[in-house]
């Protein structure tokens, strides 16, 4: 990348998203003149485009001009000479003027929404690169659906903006100027008279532009409940039905989209203001106007001719100006869409660097201490605790205990809030995620696949597998057979989260998925929970099988998974309460022996007390 004085130059190439991420952490001050160099930088890499536009503008401005011009000496002609012919060129000299006038406008409103679309190509390139790379604490703090409607809604906003108000900024703004030369050319104590109303009109404009900021930024709040509302009902589409709580979720949804209305509505009414003013405002001026001028008239001192193309001229001039009304609620919307998209772009992202390093599978927890970022509580407190090479440990406890958070921490989605987590000895805040999470296999209870093909779904973790690795994993796994009666076999899509198979069979495919992986430390996280008796066997089987020379967490609600493991952790409100194998921990008593009462007979493990 070269620099020039005064921004960033990209050579007309596509901006990167690191690109992206400098040009608003460069001008992130929040005032209306970094919000225009945040535009000037996004449309910079187009800058051929954008010069093709001015010229269209330019010319659309200049026959705006020349129009207004051509009055006078269109009717002296006609008046003085009385002669046919020019009666019918003159008419054809209008049509080729608008024709020409309709050329410009097309190809300007096309020019600048080719650049609004690159411009939001670009961002939400950047958007979706930060999102991959962003901690769980953001995804805490955000919800899906304000996430998307950010990436949509807001950017689609920027998009339809960006082109109509940029492109009406130097259209209108050209025009209005030729046309005031116009008629101060014409008359310019008349022209005085007329612009007398101009600053009220501008200072009316700057008025209702910071309420249109206001309205705006609230508008795309309620847009955003309005998607977060439809994502968890698409999400959550079973539970609402099992629950039937159709109409409340219905309800739910009409007061986001009633409330979204009436700010909509308000944000109408805001704009739409503007354009009264400047049309009372505009009444004015050309009142007096046409009392001084029609004085002249009647006293001689000037033709109707010039009259005529002065009044001409003025009412040209009145369209551009209330129309930049238009323009600058319009940057107030843009303004209020990238205080939006900055809060995504310039969020920190993930730690980078770090040492690479092959995982061998030791775990160590010094006095460590973790409380999620915002709140107060401790959820795991001095937990201390050395897992070894291969070693098979079993995680039980109450929901909320803390079991899903100290695998979280192993994953490097948290840091520890005190102490410390060794991996191999290593400080895993030293070692890069890159080369920790590879070294990582997860099998959840809750299932996440693509709306891809099987193939796809199993690789996903080791893109460069060849078919037979993948049909190996598959028949460890006990996913082989069920696959070959799909469709299209390994090409089968598997619909959105899965749609299309069976519960046991997206859990069989998620647990091929962590063999063809091959991790050292595998984490496991009731990972049968969703399978019948028959397919649990099996995948029971293909596990023990997986769990060999692993280290390996087994998150544990069903105790009868806990009888294969080596030692046993009971964690109780985020403390480490009880240790030992399963036979051990019956003869201590407390919450391990409370929660194998608890277990109905065939979740038990086998017990030889």
């Amino acid at each position: 990348m070269r620099t020039l004085k005064g921004g960033l130059v990209r050579d007309n190439k596509p901006l990167t998203v690191e690109a992206v991420y400098d040009i608003f952490n460069r001008y992130s001050g929040g005032v209306f003149k970094d919000d225009l160099k945040v535009m000037y930088a996004l449309a910079r890499p187009y800058i051929w485009l954008f010069v093709a536009a001015v010229l269209c503008s330019s010319a659309l401005s200049g026959i705006n001009g020349l129009i207004a011009w051509g009055i006078k000496p269109a009717l002296e002609m006609v008046s003085e000479k009385r002669s046919t012919t020019i009666l019918m060129l003159l008419p054809l000299g209008v049509m080729v003027l608008f024709c020409l006038r309709g050329l410009f406008v097309y190809l300007a409103s096309y020019l600048m929404n080719a650049i609004g679309a690159k411009i939001a190509v670009n961002i939400r390139e950047a958007i979706y690169y930060r999102l991959m790379r962003l901690p769980m604490s953001f995804y805490s703090q955000n919800p899906s659906g304000t996430v998307m409607s950010r990436m949509l809604n807001d950017v689609g906003l920027m998009q339809a903006v960006f082109a109509g108000t940029v492109k009406d900024f130097i259209v209108e703004g050209g025009s209005a100027i030729v046309l005031m030369f116009v008629a101060f050319y014409r008359r310019w104590d008349l022209a005085l008279l007329a612009f007398v109303v101009i600053p009220l009109i501008l200072l009316s404009i700057a008025y209702i532009g910071r309420i249109m900021k206001k309205v705006s930024s609230k508008t795309r709040v309620l847009i955003s409940d309005v998607t977060t509302t439809l994502q968890e009902t698409l999400q959550g589409i079973k539970v609402i039905k099992t629950f039937t709580v159709e109409d409340t979720m219905q309800r739910r949804f009409k007061e986001a989209l009633n409330a979204h209305y009436k700010n909509t509505m308000r944000e109408v009414r805001v704009d739409e203001s503007s354009r009264l003013l400047s049309e009372v405002l505009g009444g004015i001026g050309l009142a007096a106007i046409m009392v001084y001028g029609g004085s002249l008239i009647i006293n001689d001192s000037i033709t109707p001719g010039t009259f005529f193309s002065f009044v001409a001229a003025m009412l040209l001039v009145y369209t551009p100006l209330k129309r930049l009304s238009k323009v600058h609620n319009g940057f107030q919307q843009i303004r209020v869409v990238f205080e939006r998209l900055k809060e995504v772009v310039l969020s920190e992202m993930e730690r980078t660097g770090g040492i690479d390093h092959k995982i061998r599978g030791c775990i160590v927890f010094e006095n460590l201490s973790f409380k999620y970022p915002g709140t107060e509580e401790y959820v795991l407190r001095n937990i201390n605790v050395e897992i070894k090479d291969g070693e098979i440990v079993a995680l039980v406890g109450y929901s909320g205990a803390g079991k899903s958070t100290l695998v979280d921490l192993i994953s490097g989605f948290w840091q520890p809030s005190e102490g410390r987590l060794l991996i191999d000895g290593i400080d895993i805040n030293q070692i890069s995620l890159n080369s920790l999470r590879k070294g990582i296999g997860l099998v959840s209870q809750e299932v996440v696949l693509f709306d891809d093909t099987v193939k796809a779904n199993i690789s996903i973790g080791k893109p460069e597998a060849s078919m037979d690795e993948i049909i190996a994993a598959s028949k460890a796994a006990y996913a082989h057979d069920f696959i070959m009666e799909l469709p299209k076999a390994y090409e089968t899509r598997v619909g959105e989260h899965g749609a299309k198979l069976s519960g046991g069979q997206k859990q069989r495919i998620t647990i091929a998925r962590a063999i063809l992986r091959d991790p050292k430390i595998l984490l496991l996280d009731e990972a049968t929970s969703s399978l019948d008796a028959e397919s649990e066997q099996k995948v029971q089987q293909a596990l023990e099988t997986l769990m060999q020379n692993r280290t390996t967490l087994v998150i544990a609600h069903r105790l009868s998974t806990t009888q294969r493991a080596d030692r046993i952790l009971v964690i109780n409100r985020g403390i480490i309460e009880q240790s030992g194998s399963h036979q051990e921990l019956l003869e201590q008593g407390g919450l391990y022996r409370e929660l194998y009462n608890l277990q109905p007979a065939d979740n038990k493990p086998q017990s030889h007390s």
